[in-house]
């Protein structure tokens, strides 16, 4: 059960508030011609655009709470840190957000993907944001938003008809996407190592490392 006076939620609504006015201020913006002869198109040409806001601020936010606090590199359950953890308030807001606009909008059906990301994601954060626990895991989890810049980038060209452009193509150069593929595949590597030593430790301690081995991270 969620604490219902837990102060974390008034950074949380105040997060989801933040994006709903982002949003409203960007639908003022002029729409290129291509995207505001359809409706469809123009709402998910201010979705991206919230999306692409998100993505900046949070990936640059990721970057900063590593290098302040590098320990979250290793120590992902217990490493924590204020800017950490208000970036993480930060993120579950834009999630909240996008969900709401989503299911409002009625593209619940044609974006469902979507939502079971965000209520994946929502689901993780909130262990960081209501018992500070894994607050490193979800910094980690958020570099993934450096490259959803360029993604978010592609997606809004390509809305707008724009392919043809250089920049579309570097976006979606495979070299690109290979390096990026690279970087989570190592990522998820590096998670099953640290699971399986969490493994070995609680239910085979027959089988834990010897003592020159013991300095090693998440053996015990």
């Amino acid at each position: 059960m969620l604490p219902l006076l837990h102060p974390a939620w008034p950074l949380l609504l105040g997060a989801t508030l933040t994006f709903r006015a982002l949003r409203r201020g960007l639908c003022r913006l002029p729409l290129p011609a291509h995207v505001r002869t359809d409706p469809l198109r123009t709402w998910r040409w201010h979705n991206l655009l919230v999306s692409f806001t998100h993505s900046i601020v949070s990936g640059i936010w990721a970057l900063l709470c590593l290098w302040q606090t590098p320990e979250m590199l290793v120590e992902i359950e217990t490493a924590w840190s204020l800017s950490g953890y208000l970036l993480v308030c930060f993120s579950a807001g834009y999630f909240i957000h996008d969900t709401v606009d989503i299911v409002i909008s009625r593209q619940a059906r044609a974006s469902w993907e979507y939502l079971v990301h965000h209520v994946m994601a929502m689901g993780a954060f909130f262990s960081g944001i209501f018992w500070k626990s894994f607050v490193g895991g979800g910094v980690l989890t958020l570099l993934v938003e450096v490259s959803n810049i360029f993604l978010t980038m592609r997606m809004m060209m390509k809305i707008n008809n724009a392919q043809d452009l250089l920049l579309y193509r570097y976006a979606g150069q495979r070299t690109l996407g290979s390096f990026l593929l690279a970087i989570l595949l190592m990522l998820d590597v590096m998670i099953l190592i640290y699971f399986s030593r969490l493994l070995r430790s609680d239910f085979c301690p027959e089988r834990v490392p010897s003592q020159q081995h013991k300095d090693k991270f998440l053996t015990e």
